[in-house]
């Protein structure tokens, strides 16, 4: 999820109770909650790099601890004041697996057995960035301000304040589970749909569905078969159509796409991709030359390209230049 999200949480937390555990927990649980995203410092090395190390280690079940000491270190050296060792530790632990659970709903996905897998594992049910989720944790963070504005009741004594900001943080995060189970059922149910139909004829032999980033209605699904990917878009109010899906023919075999995938950046590439579609035209520049694409379906599609990469090929199967790019204009 975004760093919002997971700031919203980890200072959400800390009002439902974990305050109680240890001094200065509200900043403390604020950067818990994106501890594990301290791998954009890979995004130094170039965007390959930023790809093969974004949700790597700092994001797996084995760095969890670690990744809570972090916090709790750096809340004691720049406060300058005691913490509860143990206490602290905890609460900064269950803020850093809130943020790999978040991470898990959504379709960019996260590698939380590595060292030992690599498998990234994505649930699919909520985008990176989900504006109903936003709206729904502002509200209980801003509800005992609020509240104090216009409640005349509550501007006498700080303890009623206090109890207010925690029944707002259960609400909160009641309403965050509820949220996620609610996405679950709707991905489930938009994922059936996008199954139960015949594409040009042809029946699924893979279906994947993925998440509007305002309304959880609006899904977005890529259909495999054995000779194209259909892209359809759904909405759960209303009738599907799958004649109105964008079609997108797989390659015949080609030596220009075997000659790519000696390529590192492709090889990088395809650790990611999950729906990877290979695109062969010809070389603008190169006599016999080819140019190889290859796309991830879940975030894009040749007509408006999310991550993919590049390569060119000449007639005697050499790479000539390869290019990786987060979704920039194809080539021409």
């Amino acid at each position: 999820m975004d760093p919002l999200t997971h700031t919203a949480t980890g200072l959400l937390l800390s009002r439902a109770g974990l305050n109680r555990w240890t001094p200065g927990a509200a900043a403390m649980l604020m950067l818990a909650a994106n501890a594990p995203d301290i791998d954009i410092v890979s995004a130094a090395g170039g965007s390959l790099n930023y790809l093969h190390y974004h949700r790597h280690l700092t994001h797996s079940l084995v760095a969890m601890p670690a990744m809570a000491l972090l916090p709790v270190l750096v809340v004691r050296l720049i406060g300058r004041k005691p913490v509860n060792w143990l206490g602290a530790w905890c609460a900064s632990l269950i803020a850093v697996a809130s943020h790999l659970l978040l991470d898990w709903t959504n379709s960019y996905g996260i590698r939380l057995l590595l060292p030992f897998s690599p498998r990234w594992l994505h649930l699919d049910w909520t985008n990176v960035i989900d504006l109903c989720l936003w709206a729904g944790l502002g509200i209980c963070l801003l509800g005992p301000f609020l509240a104090r504005l216009v409640g005349s009741e509550i501007a006498s004594g700080a303890p009623l304040n206090r109890r207010h900001g925690r029944a707002a943080a259960w609400t909160a995060l009641a309403f965050l589970l509820a949220y996620e189970g609610a996405r679950a059922t709707f991905h489930a149910r938009a994922v059936a749909i996008f199954d139960s139909r015949l594409y040009r004829q042809s029946a699924p032999l893979r279906t994947s569905a993925f998440p509007d980033a305002a309304n959880p209605l609006r899904w977005r699904g890529v259909v495999e078969t054995a000779d194209f990917d259909a892209v359809a878009d759904l909405d759960l109010a209303a009738d599907f159509d799958p004649s109105r899906a964008v079609i997108f023919l797989k390659p015949e075999p080609d030596p220009a796409i075997d000659a790519a995938r000696q390529s590192a950046i492709f090889r990088q590439f395809l650790t990611f991709a999950e729906i990877p579609l290979w695109r062969v035209s010809p070389a603008p520049d190169i006599d016999g030359g080819k140019l190889v694409e290859v796309f991830d379906l879940r975030f894009g599609t040749p007509l408006a390209p999310g991550p993919m990469a590049s390569t060119t090929v000449d007639g005697q199967q050499h790479i000539v230049r390869a290019n990786f790019q987060w979704g920039l204009p194809r080539p021409r």
